[in-house]
């Protein structure tokens, strides 16, 4: 059975993770310029206060475990009002020793493990426009494992380890994912999953990209009528369901692009577009690019990486 969440992980092909010890003592608070890297933070002692950007604030406890997927502003802070201090989370990245806020001396309050998820893939938009803008998870022992885990590897020079960190970079997108509560999430690809009926169609849309569909032929797969059908599916997952299978589609097609040598047709073929030209079109109005010059971009970045 086809997995959308497995499948979305994998289009975005996780590449590692960079963590950074933090703590906080006494008065202290500090606001995270926006940075838009994929972002987590895993609390292993303590406890304070999350305020994202246009989400309600949080308290976090020892074991919570939090997810944003663009990484907006934020601010973090002990339990008393503080000026807050300005950070640029691209000049604490250079940190090679823990971050401490607030007073320098003693035991901390809080001590976390922050930091943001790499990807190879270009297409990271997708992530945000499909997930909530804030995952707050409590309670799951396995996430601060694995996120130790990556730390501890990451640290290490052995054989097999840029193989070992994109595994365990997958495992722990996809526990901290599947252990979101998808029926109380916003509009998404979460909520939509947790619609056993609406569930079924994603899974069909992901099984097979190349077919035909309908949204009549979608709706009979949720055993639902085209009308209920489609107003159930953009109400939980946020757009139409055919605007959800082109989003679906043209994702595919990037990665087929950016890794295959293919010729247009084939691409088309393989994404449900009868004709080249149809699919160039299609895909020109989506990522802005023609299918050629994308992958004729992508090529041009790799070999200035390599």
């Amino acid at each position: 059975m086809s997995d959308p969440l497995a499948e979305l992980i994998a289009l975005l092909r996780p590449a590692g993770v960079v963590g950074k010890s933090i703590s906080g003592a006494g008065r202290w608070g500090v606001r995270y310029a926006p940075f838009g890297h994929p972002g987590f933070c895993v609390v292993t002692d303590g406890a304070c206060l999350l305020h994202v950007n246009g989400a309600d604030p949080l308290r976090l406890e020892a074991g919570d475990f939090v997810f944003l997927p663009a990484t907006p502003g934020f601010v973090l802070s002990g339990f008393e009002p503080v000026e807050l201090e300005q950070i640029d989370p691209i000049a604490v990245e250079g940190r090679d020793h823990e971050v401490r806020h607030g007073s320098p001396d003693g035991e901390p309050d809080v001590r976390m493990l922050g930091g943001y998820f790499v990807f190879d893939s270009p297409d990271t938009a997708l992530l945000v426009a499909l997930l909530p803008p804030v995952i707050h998870i409590r309670g799951e022992d396995r996430l601060g494992v694995l996120v130790r885990l990556v730390r501890e590897e990451a640290r290490q020079s052995r054989l097999a380890r840029d193989l070992i960190l994109a595994r365990l970079v997958e495992v722990l997108l996809i526990e901290a994912l599947r252990a979101a509560p998808g029926d109380a999430a916003p509009a998404g690809l979460l909520r939509g999953l947790a619609d056993e009926r609406l569930a079924l169609s994603i899974r069909e849309m992901h099984r097979d990209p190349s077919r035909t569909w309908t949204v009549e032929q979608l709706a009979r797969t949720a055993a639902l009528s085209r009308s209920a059908y489609f107003q159930r599916f953009t109400r939980a997952v946020g757009i139409p369901p055919m605007e959800y299978l082109l989003a679906w589609r043209m994702a595919v097609a990037k990665d087929i692009l950016d890794r295959q040598d293919l010729v247009i047709e084939k691409v088309a073929e393989r994404v449900g577009y009868s004709s080249a030209s149809t699919f160039s079109t299609a895909f020109t109005r989506h990522v802005g690019r023609s299918p050629s010059g994308y992958a004729r971009e992508r090529r041009q970045m790799r070999s200035r990486v390599g």
